[in-house]
């Protein structure tokens, strides 16, 4: 039985093998009460406690006090990665994201589209890092694959890859890559050699090493000129934050809740 355990951002995995045991039937509530028990644990652990699962990290706490000061800037390093919007857009959204990540694909459906219209007026841009997280198997290679349609149609066709892999999801990695791949008309033989020769892998990993180093405990995470957003907060939250750049003025975002200071 594997079993992913999370401590401060940190993944441990442990393996042990599979036993049988024979349950008399007077123990048997025992186990049913252990096994309630950890599915309430877990639920706490991975859906409750802010900062403690590599995914989400979405839940707003009742009574949080609200952020006083605006959170910090920092420079988020973006040469070469893949670009939406208008090279000279006031405001950057650099998102870490894992494409196998439910999380990721609730604000990539559901948050971030809410953006589209400072993408059109040329105010915004948006700029894409991976952050495939060790237990999410397809991960790694889905990210590869969005790189390898860019290798082929640019910018253009890495988004359009990056759409799909949240649409349609990554269930049968490699093969269901490649099928996307088709769909999208890039030319199959090269997509094929691209994924298979690991050619943006180490890419990929160094986007997860960096993500940590500034800050990145999970995903999605998002900074927004610098700075973090955490979790798959709703669209009214990145549209706010997003305004308020464009007026100048300060913000914070703690829990997903925004506050203009």
């Amino acid at each position: 039985m594997e079993t992913d355990k999370v401590k401060g951002g940190n993944i441990m995995e442990t393996t042990q093998k599979d036993e049988v045991f024979t349950i008399r039937k007077d123990t048997l509530w025992k186990y049913s009460t252990f096994v309630l028990l950890g599915i309430v644990i877990l639920g706490v652990v991975f859906f409750v406690l802010p900062g403690k699962s590599p995914t989400g990290n979405v839940i707003q706490q009742p009574g949080a006090q609200l952020p006083s000061e605006p959170t910090a800037k920092i420079t988020v390093e973006t040469d070469g990665d893949p670009v939406k919007g208008s090279a000279d857009a006031e405001v950057t959204l650099v998102e870490f994201t894992d494409y196998e990540c439910p999380f990721c694909q609730r604000a990539a459906q559901q948050s971030i589209p809410i953006l589209d219209k400072y993408i059109n007026d040329g105010s915004l841009k948006i700029i894409t890092k991976d952050y495939p997280l060790p237990f999410h198997a397809e991960a790694q290679k889905a990210a590869e694959s969005a790189h390898c349609a860019r290798d082929q149609g640019g910018d253009a066709k890495y988004y359009e890859m990056h759409d799909l892999l949240f649409s349609d999801g990554v269930v049968g990695g490699v093969e269901t890559f490649k099928g996307y791949a088709q769909q999208l008309g890039l030319d199959s033989a090269k997509f094929s050699s691209c994924l298979s020769s690991n050619k943006f892998a180490d890419d990929v990993k160094a986007d997860l090493a960096y993500g940590s180093q500034i800050g990145v405990k999970g995903t999605p995470a998002f900074f927004i000129n610098g700075r973090l957003i955490s979790g798959a907060c709703p669209a009214q939250t990145f549209d706010s934050a997003v305004s308020a750049e464009l007026d100048g003025d300060d913000w914070a975002v703690t829990n997903c809740q925004f506050v203009k200071l």
